[in-house]
């Protein structure tokens, strides 16, 4: 095995849900601001999920006051203090990049559908 690979093993975070692209995320990220640190909530759209391994990462993407904002979380990260799942969205893409040009209600998500087994 890669000695880096080795290395990073220790560093892969497992506290996190499970967690797809196009699902609605809170991320409480830790900022620090001189000696003080407080926790900021981030909560958009998972457009894309990339990297393995320690570099795995997931881009989030919100609109603001009319304004997307896309922001980038190194998923081991360990700023990153919880990961909530708002909404599970359903989606046929592995990246959307279409949210980008899209506006208003085009840049919706319809939610998945749990399923539930009925028994007779």
């Amino acid at each position: 095995m890669d000695i880096l690979q080795q290395v990073g093993r220790d560093q892969i975070r497992t506290d996190f849900p499970e967690y797809r692209v196009g699902d609605t995320v809170k991320v409480h990220y830790k900022i620090k601001e001189g000696s003080k640190e407080r926790i900021q909530v981030f909560q958009g759209i998972v457009i894309q999920k990339r990297g393995a391994g320690v570099s795995k990462s997931f881009t989030v993407r919100k609109v603001s006051s009319g304004v997307g904002v896309e922001r980038i979380f190194p998923q081991n990260s360990p700023n990153i203090d919880k990961l909530e799942i708002v909404r599970h969205g359903q989606v046929r893409r592995a990246k959307l990049f279409y949210l980008r040009q899209a506006k208003g209600k085009a840049g919706r998500i319809k939610e998945r559908r749990r399923f539930t087994a009925s028994l007779p």
